[in-house]
């Protein structure tokens, strides 16, 4: 079974995670983790979630910032089998590994290619549309 957690500083873990069931429907394996909204320690929110993981369970993670508090909150439970922590969490990153078959465990290579696609997402759109008007004049 693969469960998929969510985690960043105040309200964009929910706020990624209603916007992903808006589009995908609801998702009973999304998990969203609004740190720092109450004086609880990062560390109350992190341990009932792994506390009782079995070691054939996938856990996918996704954080908002590399240096955060709540991505190094994270770090300790990477060494257990089947936990893969991502940051930088983005829409175009999360979504695709939501929707993707869940009968078998992603691979290195697999996460790397959801993380190489969504990089492909950023862009600067001025520049980017100056391409099209520029293509379009030399035609």
């Amino acid at each position: 079974m693969r469960k998929i957690i969510i985690a960043s500083h105040h309200k964009m873990a929910s706020g990624l995670k209603n916007t992903i069931e808006f589009i995908a429907g609801e998702q009973p394996t999304l998990t969203a983790i609004d740190a720092y909204m109450d004086n609880k320690p990062l560390d109350n929110l992190l341990e009932p979630l792994f506390s009782e993981k079995k070691d054939e369970a996938e856990v996918i993670i996704f954080t908002d910032l590399k240096a955060g508090s709540v991505n190094q909150g994270f770090i300790k439970y990477v060494s257990q089998p089947h936990v893969h922590l991502l940051t930088g969490m983005s829409l175009p990153l999360i979504l695709p590994i939501v929707l993707s078959p869940s009968d078998a465990y992603l691979d290195d290579e697999t996460i790397q290619g959801y993380i190489d696609d969504a990089r492909q997402e950023i862009v600067y759109m001025n520049t980017e549309l100056m391409k099209v008007i520029t293509d379009d004049d030399d035609e």
